[in-house]
């Protein structure tokens, strides 16, 4: 499987977008690609906050950032759980 180049995403992103926008989403393909793009976007913040982390020789500043983003990320998940089992529950 390849990447997509960054010109493909931003296409595949802006099409979900106008699908979402129009009800045009039957099998959920779009609202799917635009979760799991900001889903993404919030891990790699960690990413980057423990790389910074580690490179910093573990600097308290940049522990903060790490745990802040950690906290940021858990809560986007826990938040999406929760969605989830409450969309279960009323089927």
């Amino acid at each position: 499987m390849g990447k997509p180049t960054e010109a493909e995403l931003k296409q595949a992103l802006e099409k979900a977008a106008q699908m979402r926008e129009h009800g045009d989403d039957p099998d959920f393909i779009a609202k799917s690609l635009l979760n799991l793009h900001y889903r993404f976007g919030v891990w790699q913040k960690v990413i980057q906050a423990t790389k910074r982390y580690l490179h910093a020789g573990q600097a308290s500043s940049e522990h903060a950032r790490l745990v802040s983003a950690l906290r940021e990320a858990e809560q986007l998940e826990s938040e999406y759980e929760h969605e989830h089992e409450r969309i279960e529950r009323d089927k």
